[in-house]
């Protein structure tokens, strides 16, 4: 198990806060402004920091009983940036791409396994892997939010890491689709539409929202909640357990490809 004593203060791009309570929440960033997502492979062989150190973070959080409710939310008018382009591009070699679906896929496995409810908040656009904020339990959007998925399928690279299962098992398979395949941009409206979002609100609102549901899930039995997020979450993890490499595997192919041509 995780003490959060030891993890709390690791994280360059992650602040986390916990209450004696048990609500964590967990605030992505760069340098105190909106998280921009990197997995580059860095001089020493490393994946990029935001990319490595959500790895990171989420495998201490998910492994951590003292997190009963977590909040995760990003950091100023945009969830996740920034829109990707050529020079945005993954690239590297095998050894790289090793790395990445290593990371990768436990990743989206720990934040399936944090151990109670989630909530997350899209305070802004998510350019780059809104599926951080779609694994929740409970999503709120501000009333500005879109996401699109600009990393992958419009950048030449294959949605091999996760989001291509998520999205079209959220919003329906043809939509899906569609989604990756044209970069289309879907609002908070839209999502809302679609039952991805449950709320829709003011920027300056999301997070007392969040903790007002975080302090009313809280007050549950935590066998309850602890029990109830396992529950919910099992059809997702057969759903990505059953996928996930192999799309890693098709992702990281096209990469190595794609990392031959010239700029």
């Amino acid at each position: 198990m995780s003490n959060f004593a030891d993890y709390q203060n690791a994280f360059q791009t992650i602040r986390l806060e916990r209450t004696e309570s048990g609500i964590l929440q967990v605030t992505l960033h760069t340098n105190g402004g909106p998280w921009m997502w990197d997995a580059r492979a860095q001089a020493d062989g490393k994946a990029g920091i935001p990319f490595q150190e959500l790895g990171d973070a989420t495998n201490q959080i998910a492994r951590d009983p003292g997190n009963r409710v977590v909040i995760i939310t990003g950091t100023g008018n945009q969830f996740s940036g920034p829109l990707a382009n050529k020079n945005t591009m993954s690239r590297g070699d095998v050894k790289h791409w090793d790395i990445v679906q290593f990371i990768g896929a436990n990743t989206m496995m720990d934040l399936l396994d944090i151990p109670g409810p989630v909530i997350s908040c899209l305070n802004g656009p998510a350019y780059r892997h809104a599926e951080i904020a779609f694994i929740a339990d409970i999503v709120l959007a501000a009333d500005d939010a879109l996401i699109q998925d600009s990393a992958h399928f419009p950048n030449r690279m294959v949605p091999g890491d996760g989001i291509a299962v998520l999205f079209p098992h959220l919003m329906g398979s043809n939509r899906g689709r569609y989604f990756h395949l044209t970069g289309q941009k879907l609002s908070a409206a839209e999502l809302k539409d679609l039952g991805m979002v449950n709320e829709i609100m003011p920027r300056e609102r999301l997070l007392p929202r969040a903790w007002e549901l975080a302090e009313q899930l809280i007050q549950n039995n935590p066998h309850v909640l602890r029990y109830t997020r396992r529950l919910l979450t099992a059809p997702l993890k057969a759903l990505l357990q059953q996928h996930l490499h192999y799309g890693f595997a098709t992702e990281a192919l096209c990469a190595v490809e794609e990392s031959a041509r010239p700029l």
